[in-house]
C-alpha cells in the first residue's frame, strides 16, 4: 500500500536526533528521503554505541526509510550535488548552525531560486532571528532554558531534564508538522516557503499549564515530582512494592478513590472538599495519601482502583513497556532485517492511518549505500560517479 507521502521526495541534510527524527516521521509516511552523510564518518549517531556487527543501534532507531548518499560538501561539486536533489526535490531540512548553509551556498534563498516550490526546513537551538540565533543547540540547553528543568524533579532537589531528550524530539516533531503544513500551502500558492523550529521554543511552547499559572498568578512554578500544577491527587504514590500512579483529581473520581482508599472521611473534609482545594492544601493531603497506599502492594491497589473506573496504572521500566501485551498489539515494538546488524527490534511509529498507514520501506541505510543509485537518478553518467568518487567529492 502506497504511504502517504508517496511522490515526496525529501533531501535530509541532518544528523543526531532533532532532524533526522523529524525526517524519519515524512519516511514512515512514505516519503523518499535521501540523506546526506559526510564521506567517512556520516552522522555523528554512527559512531555511538550499542553496536551489534559495528552498526549503531540508536542510528537504527532514528534513520529508517532513507537512502544515504556521501557528499563532501566542502567541495563545489558536492554542493551542486545537493542543488540538484533540491532543484527535483520537494522538501530540504537542515540543522546546521543558522548562517551555515547560506555560507555553503546551499541557504533557503539560495535554493529558492533553483526550485520556487521547496520548502526548506531549518532546524537549530534558538531558530533563525533573534539574539540567541547563532548559538548552539542541545536539547539539556533547551530543556534548562525553556523552564523545562526548573519543573522536573522532587521539590527542593537539584535541576533535573526529562529522562528523553524531548525537546529534540518534540522539535523533531514540529519539524515534520510544519513541512506537512507547507506542503498543504503549496496546493494554493504554488510556492515553497522556510520552515524554522527550534528546539528552544519547543521547550517554551509546552510550558501550558505551567504557563498558566505563571501568567495568570505571577507565582512561579517549581518542581512536583510526578505531581500536576493544577490536579490532585495526580502523581505516583509508592505501593508496598512498586510505584503507581493515580489521577483521580475531579470530583467523583476524587469520591471514589476515598472509597477505595477506605477513608471516605476525606472527601468530605473541608481541607480537601474540592479540585482547588485540593490543590492548595496538596502539602498536608499527598502524605496522608501516601502513608495509606504504602500498606498494600500495588497489584492489590491497581485491581481495586480499575474496578472503581480511576485511572491508574505501574510505573513501568522499559522492559515491562516492550513487553506489555498493549505495546506489542499496538505493533509499538517490532522487528526488522538489517543487512548488517541482523535480525533486530526498532520502536515504530506511533501513527495509526486506515488507509495510508506508515509502515518500514527500509531499514537504516549503511553509509553511501545510495550514493550510485541516488546521482545516477541526477543523470550523472558511471564515468562521472567513479571521477567523483576517486576525487574525493562522494
Amino acid at each position: 500500500m502506497a504511504g502517504a507521502l508517496e511522490g515526496i521526495r525529501v533531501v535530509d541534510v541532518t544528523e543526531n536526533l532533532a532532524g533526522p527524527f523529524g525526517s524519519m516521521i515524512l519516511g514512515d509516511l512514505g516519503a523518499d528521503v535521501i540523506k546526506i552523510e559526510r564521506r567517512e564518518t556520516g552522522d555523528n549517531i554512527r559512531g555511538q554505541g550499542p553496536r551489534v556487527n559495528d552498526f549503531s543501534l540508536p542510528f537504527t532507531m532514528v534513520n529508517r526509510n532513507k537512502r544515504s548518499v556521501t557528499v563532501n560538501l566542502k567541495d563545489e561539486r558536492g554542493k551542486e550535488i545537493v542543488r540538484r536533489l533540491a532543484r527535483r526535490g520537494d522538501v530540504l531540512i537542515e540543522n546546521y548552525r543558522p548562517g551555515t548553509m547560506d555560507d555553503l551556498g546551499l541557504g533557503y534563498e539560495q535554493l529558492r531560486r533553483v526550485n520556487p516550490r521547496l520548502i526548506y526546513c531549518s532546524v537549530s537551538g534558538f531558530g533563525h532571528s533573534g539574539p540567541y540565533r547563532e548559538r548552539a543547540g542541545l536539547d539539556l540547553i533547551a530543556q534548562a532554558m525553556s523552564g523545562l528543568m526548573s519543573v522536573t524533579g522532587e521539590p527542593g532537589g537539584e535541576p533535573c531534564k526529562a529522562g528523553y531528550p524531548v525537546t529534540d524530539l518534540g522539535t523533531g516533531m514540529y519539524a515534520a508538522i510544519g513541512i506537512l503544513g507547507a506542503l498543504h500551502a503549496r496546493h494554493f500558492t504554488g510556492g515553497g516557503q522556510h520552515v524554522d523550529c527550534s528546539l528552544f521554543e519547543t521547550g517554551v511552547s509546552w510550558s501550558v499549564w505551567h504557563g498558566a499559572k505563571y501568567l495568570g498568578t505571577g507565582e512561579i512554578p517549581g518542581p512536583q515530582g510526578s505531581g500536576h500544577p493544577l490536579s490532585v491527587p495526580y502523581q505516583a504514590f509508592k505501593a508496598k512494592d512498586m510505584y503507581v500512579i493515580v489521577g483521580a483529581a475531579s470530583q467523583s473520581l476524587w469520591r471514589r478513590f476515598c472509597k477505595v482508599l477506605d477513608m471516605p472521611d476525606l472527601a468530605s473534609d473541608p481541607r480537601f472538599h474540592d479540585q482547588y482545594k485540593r490543590v492548595l492544601n496538596r502539602e498536608e493531603l499527598i502524605p496522608i495519601l501516601q502513608e495509606r497506599i504504602a500498606q498494600k502492594d500495588a497489584a492489590t491497589w491497581l485491581e481495586a482502583l480499575t474496578a472503581e473506573g480511576i485511572p491508574c496504572a505501574p510505573v513501568y521500566t522499559l522492559d515491562h513497556t516492550y513487553s506489555d501485551p498493549h505495546t506489542l498489539a499496538r505493533e509499538m515494538v517490532v522487528e526488522v532485517e538489517h543487512p548488517v546488524a541482523g535480525r533486530i527490534k526498532t520502536v515504530f511509529s506511533p501513527i495509526k492511518m486506515s488507509d495510508t498507514p506508515p509502515a518500514i520501506y527500509r531499514v537504516a541505510p549503511t553509509l553511501g549505500e545510495h550514493t550510485d543509485e541516488v546521482l545516477q537518478s541526477l543523470d550523472y553518467s558511471a564515468a562521472e560517479i567513479a571521477a567523483l568518487r576517486a576525487e574525493g567529492v562522494i
